[in-house]
């Protein structure tokens, strides 16, 4: 892996980590805390929600600056976030500094995304992308069951002292590996903020968020899932979740190589195995071996859909790359942030942890309409430009 990939990977870890590692610590957090569990599941919301506020300031602020300025500013506020909630007293300061720690999400994979693809050829741009969230699954893989682990026995707050000490690696690794001078597109920001006028970019945003909610709506409650209906041990769900991470590893690749081939035709193939996966999920997660098997698929499927969406939203704003990758991880968080909240509503509705992969069902059959109808657009339009330069010859 190039050296300027492998330090982009490294900050995608320790953010991605961050992230996802609360979902395993939910029980001991509510504890701590004395707090419900659909409480604590609010601590997903609240990155989220800070993800997706954050990331159009901070794509103003960071407009003119040189990209690697950007990034090194915006891992200091993940050190900083991080340390806040290392020490956080209770549990509207932890939900405060999970806000802060979410700001710099957005911006850092969108400006690092742009970067990534940039430094290669551009038939492997999608595959630099997929490589730099390596880092992200990665933290699934060994960050979220190893954070889990040690949470369970020196307490939560230990887990993010660790985080905090990723995050000055990763300050490190980018202030040694990335050019000094990376190139910029002259643009104005007001100028970026014109794409939103195009649907084909609000559709791929739109799908990102029933994408990324149909993952949240299961995931956040994984652990209480996996603890209360699979029958697992906390000790067991760690295992189950470094399943879950290995299946993401794979699927960051798998969506990658695809993507370089066909974007539209291999998201529409994952989006429809999701709906399929989540529906098989409903049925295994009563039994130990099949319920392992059907979440190490499901992890695969979703992030594989990841690299296709973000070279999507990058192509098809091309004016505007910075702000739109930007913008498309806001929208992600958004998705993160609407389905821990319609999972913690069913819960608090009354509804069993059984339903849940219901809910993430009914948000992938949303994202895959969108998806059909972004597609059935740009045939139209592309038959519709070719007719016109046919009829002006």
């Amino acid at each position: 892996m190039p050296l300027p990939l492998l330090a982009l990977a490294i900050a995608a870890f320790g953010i991605g980590t961050t992230e996802f590692v609360i979902m395993g610590l939910l029980p001991n957090v509510a504890r701590d805390l004395a707090v419900s569990i659909p409480a604590a599941g609010m601590l997903v919301s609240g990155y989220a929600l800070g993800v997706t506020i954050g990331a159009p300031i901070l794509a103003i602020v960071t407009a003119k600056m040189p990209r690697k300025k950007a990034l090194m500013g915006l891992i200091g506020v993940f050190i900083v976030g991080n340390l806040l909630c290392a020490i956080a007293p209770g549990y509207w300061v932890l939900m405060g500094a999970r806000i802060v720690t979410a700001f710099c999400h957005g911006a850092f994979f969108g400006i690092g995304s742009v970067v990534a693809a940039d430094l290669v050829a551009p038939n492997r741009r999608a595959q630099a992308i997929a490589l730099m969230f390596t880092g992200l699954t990665l933290a699934n893989v060994l960050g979220v069951p190893l954070g889990t682990a040690l949470g369970q026995a020196a307490g939560w707050r230990a887990t993010f002292w660790v985080v905090t000490l990723i995050g000055l690696l990763a300050a490190a690794a980018l202030q040694v590996c990335l050019p000094k001078h990376i190139e910029m597109r002259e643009t104005s920001i007001l100028r970026e903020f014109d794409v939103l006028k195009n649907p084909q970019v609000l559709m791929v945003l739109g799908i990102s968020v029933l994408a990324s909610a149909s993952l949240f709506s299961v995931f956040t409650y994984i652990t209480p899932i996996l603890e209360d209906v699979t029958g697992f041990s906390p000790h067991a769900v760690t295992l189950v979740l470094l399943l879950f991470g290995l299946g993401l590893t794979v699927g960051s690749t798998l969506g990658g190589k695809l993507a370089d081939w066909k974007v539209l035709r291999s998201l529409l193939s994952f989006l429809l195995a999701i709906v399929v996966i989540l529906t098989i999920f409903a049925a295994t997660m009563h039994s130990a071996v099949p319920a392992m098997v059907t979440i190490f698929l499901w992890g695969v499927l979703a992030f594989a859909i990841v690299p296709p969406l973000q070279i999507l939203i990058v192509n098809r704003a091309s004016d505007a790359p910075n702000l739109a990758s930007t913008l498309n991880q806001g929208a992600f968080n958004l998705g993160n942030a609407t389905g821990a909240w319609l999972g913690g509503m069913a819960i608090g509705a009354g509804a069993p942890l059984e339903s849940l992969p219901w809910v993430g069902v009914t948000m992938a059959c949303g994202a895959f309409g969108l998806t059909l109808l972004s597609a059935s657009l740009e045939r139209r339009a592309r038959r519709s430009a070719i007719g016109q330069a046919a009829w002006e010859r």
